[in-house]
Formats: C-alpha cells, sequence, structure tokens
C-alpha cells in the first residue's frame, strides 16, 4: 500500500481539501500577493485554490477588485493574474510527496503549530509554511527577538550581533532572522552558541541553500532550530521574494533590531514592515561615519526605533511589563554624591592650596557665616577639608 503523502506533513485539525489548496495556492500565487490573500478571505482556501487553477474568478469578485484598482489610480490587472496562476498550477500532492522526501513538514492556518501572530499581516499572510527542523515553530517564536542587518557588516556590526543573540537566548528568547551574510549569520551563530532555538526565514524553498556558503549554518539550525519558507520546494530566491520574506521575519517576532543598515537596505524594510505591524523597533547606534549605520541613525532620529545597546534594553521591550526592567546605568559612584546641595557649594568654595577664612568661603558659597562654618566641621570630620594656620583649604590626599 502506498502512502499518502498528505498525511505525511498534515494534522487532523485542518481538513485535507483544504491543505491541498494551500499547497496549491502556493506554487500558483506569488508570496503576499494581497489579490490571492483577498480572494482566499472571501471564498476560503479550497474555492480560492479552484478559481485561480482554472484562470476564471468569481465575477463579484472581479467587480469589487477592479473598482479597487480605479480607486488607487492603476489599471486592473486581473486577467493576466489570473491567467498567470492558472499556468503555474501543479499537482499539490506531488509537492507534498516532494516535501516529504526533503524531510520538510507544512503547516497552513488552523494548524496548531501555525504561529497566529502572521495573522496579523491580513491579505499579506502566508498561504501555508514549510518548515525543516527540529523545534516547535509556534511555540519557538512566543518569545522571539529579530535581528537584522546589512549583509556587508563591519566587524563592529557582527560582534554587536553576535553578543546580543547570545544573551538573548542566555535570557530563554529565540532570535530570528533571515540566513544571510553579515548581521543575519551572526545573529544565527550567537543564538546556536547559547544553546537555544533560531529561525532562519528563507526567501527560497527550504531545500534550496542561498547563500550556498552557509549550507553547514543551516544543517546546524535544522539540527537545534527550524528554518522556514512560503514557497514550494525548489523555488528560487528573487529580489521580490526577499522584500516579501522580511514580512514574515517582522510578524514573527515580538520585536525587531536593526544592527546595522544603509539607507537603503533590506534591513530597513524589514523595520517599516515592524514598524507597520506595531512591533517594537529597535537600532543599534554606530560610528557615525559609517555608511551601514546611517540607516539605524535615521530610524532613531525620526523616533520610529528605540536606540538600544545591551541585551537587558532590548527584553525590557519585549519582555513583560515590569519583569525585564533593564537596570539603569550609572556612572562610578563618588563620596561628594552623598552631600547636600548647602554643603556641596561650601566644598566648591574651599580653595586647594592657600587657605581662607570662613567668612570668605560663606561669601562665595552664597551662605551665612553659621551656615558655613557647619559645613566646614561636617567636611573636615568627613575628610574633605583641613583646617591650617591660614585658614580652610582642601585636604591633601597622601604621598604614596
Amino acid at each position: 500500500m502506498v502512502a499518502d503523502p498528505a498525511h505525511d506533513v498534515r494534522t487532523d485539525d485542518v481538513p485535507e481539501a483544504e491543505i491541498l489548496a494551500c499547497v496549491a495556492i502556493m506554487r500558483m500565487a506569488e508570496p503576499g500577493d494581497q489579490v490571492m490573500g483577498r480572494l482566499i478571505a472571501r471564498y476560503g482556501a479550497v474555492a480560492a485554490a479552484d478559481q485561480a487553477r482554472r484562470g476564471v474568478l468569481a465575477a463579484e469578485f472581479v467587480s469589487e477588485e477592479i473598482s479597487r484598482a480605479r480607486a488607487a489610480g492603476r489599471p486592473p490587472a486581473l486577467d493576466r493574474l489570473a491567467a498567470s496562476w492558472a499556468a503555474r498550477y501543479t499537482d499539490p500532492v506531488r509537492d507534498l510527496a516532494e516535501g516529504r522526501e526533503r524531510e520538510a513538514r507544512l503547516v497552513v492556518p488552523g494548524d496548531p503549530e501555525w504561529p497566529t501572530q502572521l495573522d496579523d499581516l491580513g491579505d499579506r499572510r502566508p498561504y501555508g509554511l514549510w518548515l525543516h527542523g527540529t523545534v516547535n515553530l509556534r511555540f519557538a517564536c512566543l518569545r522571539s527577538v529579530a535581528i537584522v542587518g546589512a549583509r556587508a557588516a563591519t566587524a563592529y556590526g557582527v560582534q554587536v550581533a553576535s553578543e546580543l543573540a547570545s544573551g538573548l537566548g542566555d535570557r530563554r528568547w529565540t532570535v530570528i532572522s533571515g540566513g544571510a551574510y553579515g548581521i543575519d549569520a551572526a545573529a544565527h551563530r550567537g543564538a546556536l552558541a547559547s544553546g537555544m532555538p533560531t529561525v532562519v526565514v528563507l526567501a527560497c524553498g527550504t531545500d534550496v541553500c542561498y547563500p550556498t556558503a552557509h549550507q553547514d549554518l543551516f544543517q546546524v539550525v535544522r539540527s537545534q532550530g527550524v528554518v522556514v519558507s512560503e514557497v514550494p520546494m525548489g523555488s528560487r530566491p528573487t529580489r521580490p521574494r526577499f522584500l516579501v520574506r522580511n514580512r514574515m521575519i517582522a510578524a514573527l517576532s515580538r520585536g525587531t533590531v536593526v544592527v546595522q543598515a544603509a539607507v537603503r537596505s533590506g534591513a530597513l524594510n524589514t523595520a517599516t514592515h515592524a514598524y507597520e505591524l506595531n512591533r517594537h523597533l529597535m537600532a543599534v547606534p554606530g560610528p557615525i561615519t559609517v555608511e551601514v549605520s546611517e540607516g539605524c541613525h535615521d530610524l532613531i532620529r525620526q523616533e520610529r526605533a528605540v536606540c538600544v545597546t545591551t541585551v537587558q534594553e532590548i527584553t525590557e521591550l519585549v519582555g513583560v511589563i515590569g519583569g525585564d526592567l533593564a537596570l539603569v546605568r550609572r556612572g562610578p559612584a563618588h563620596p561628594r554624591d552623598a552631600l547636600n546641595d548647602e554643603t556641596r557649594r561650601v566644598l566648591e568654595a574651599v580653595p586647594t592650596r592657600v587657605g581662607t577664612g570662613p567668612a570668605a568661603i560663606a561669601v562665595s558659597a552664597g551662605v551665612d557665616l553659621s551656615t558655613a562654618l557647619s559645613c566646614l566641621g561636617a567636611l573636615a570630620v568627613a575628610g574633605f577639608v583641613e583646617h591650617g594656620d591660614r585658614g580652610w583649604r582642601l585636604r591633601r590626599e597622601p604621598d604614596g
């Protein structure tokens, strides 16, 4: 008896027909296609897949989309879009079998492992997700932070990303990123070093290694975390897919940290998605002479992102209110910090070398003579001043 591939990658929580419909749509429509998103929302995945497969959309839906396009000032292109969907249709059972052969599993909306925060994407929500790894995606993302940044990162950026990710892992937070060179890779490696899972969100199929140099990194992620994709097996990355992928990175996490980013970059695209989704957006400052920090500085200056420099500052934003507060950083404590205002003013009025009388000190400090004498006595006991033949002066530190 031949096993049904649909049953090897599904749960009983979602009907088989709906699973097959989601798989078919993942092949027919590009990720984040809002027209397809609205079609699914209107008719459900099964009916939407049937219309897309035939290339014939419901008349009432077509009318609504034409009105929407004209209101937005763009020409309607539903005929071409529907035709492209139909041309890309393949048997979803074959796609399920291919996923099984590559040890991936499928989750769709309604599955227990589906991260419900992705529903915040509305019409841009993924149709389904292919996962390859040992970790439950939904549980991993309950306490998660996205760390993103430049591919051409500096040594400073790589160090910061790695240390922040490792520190978040030590505090039991999952790190999410895109698996690219530079900041992404540093974040994944820092998370893995802490022993916590990390989530790689790809713009290609889970069986496609991009960048190719990260084959070993992705292999470790699969054993300790999970690799995620919303496109079918064998799908190659494209520039539009990278940009659309970024919305998932932002949506899966409680907050996004941009470590380094140029003014025009994919990391800032992720930041925009996080901002629009009302997720916490954070940025790490860098040298003002470095181009890959300009995007971070702009986010901070525009008050779109909070400036963060430590793990504690990140968890204070994304963690439990009142339970993950960052320590207030202070400079070194000095004995003078404990003096009241009047005593401090008297101390400032005491000369360093040549002694002077209490009346002159009182005038300089702006207090009456009685107050000056009282303060001088307290300062002498505390070891700040001393009285010599010519009057009061600051106490000399012993040689040594």
